[in-house]
């Protein structure tokens, strides 16, 4: 029945005192396997990003130093998340029930958050409102 996957990922901060959102990229996913593939994907492109490998020779010298053991490690995480097998299974099952999935980590100035949902129960959620409207 769910046969298709709206997936998002945010990454969340502070400005000026106020919480914002910075959208990282949204994939209308064809299928449940699709859907998955495109959040290890993009968990896998943060964690890239927030980590870089030091022998990818394109840094300057001590342009890269390791961060406090007290920093919470968010490409660690999302790393651990993207090669965890039975968490997988998880998000596929919650997915295929037609419930939305959300995956969050953050450090000390950044959230970064995967979301996902079924294009199906999202219209049956619209429509389950139309459905109860009273007639005159």
């Amino acid at each position: 029945m769910h046969d298709e996957f709206l997936c998002h990922v945010t990454a969340y901060g502070t400005c000026g005192g106020q919480r914002i959102g910075v959208p990282l990229g949204t994939y209308r996913a064809p299928t449940l396997a699709l859907a998955l593939w495109w959040l290890r994907d993009r968990a896998s492109w943060i964690a890239d990003r927030l980590d870089p490998r030091p022998e990818a020779g394109h840094f300057p010298p001590n342009s890269l130093v390791p961060v406090a053991d007290t920093v919470p490690d968010v490409p660690a995480v999302l790393r651990a998340w993207c090669g965890d097998p039975a968490r997988q299974e998880r998000v596929a099952d919650e997915l295929a029930a037609g419930r939305l999935v959300r995956i969050a980590t953050g450090d000390d100035t950044t959230e970064y958050e995967l979301l996902a949902e079924s294009v199906d129960a999202l219209r049956m959620q619209r429509t389950a409102g139309l459905l109860v409207v009273p007639v005159a």
